[in-house]
């Protein structure tokens, strides 16, 4: 059975790409590969694209998964300071 193919738009292509900047945000920060200040910009754009979320599952879906990996960027990011 194929899988229904969501409409692409810039909303849901930036949290597409936020959704895949997390894990590079945590393991950058895990490793010392990212300074504090370019995680924390990595972050601020992944926070951005949660702010107006379409009404659609697959957007709804991405941005809690944001939401969820910024919780845990953040919560790194005040052990670090």
């Amino acid at each position: 059975m194929s899988q229904k193919i969501h409409p692409s738009t810039p909303e849901i292509n930036r949290l597409r790409a936020a959704a895949a900047l997390i894990p590079i945000i945590e393991s950058g920060l895990l490793e010392s590969r990212l300074s504090v200040e370019r995680a924390a910009l990595m972050a601020s754009f992944c926070e951005w694209t949660t702010e107006n979320v379409p009404d659609d599952p697959e957007s709804m879906r991405l941005a809690e998964a944001v939401s969820i990996g910024l919780e845990r960027i953040k919560s790194v990011l005040s052990a670090i300071d």
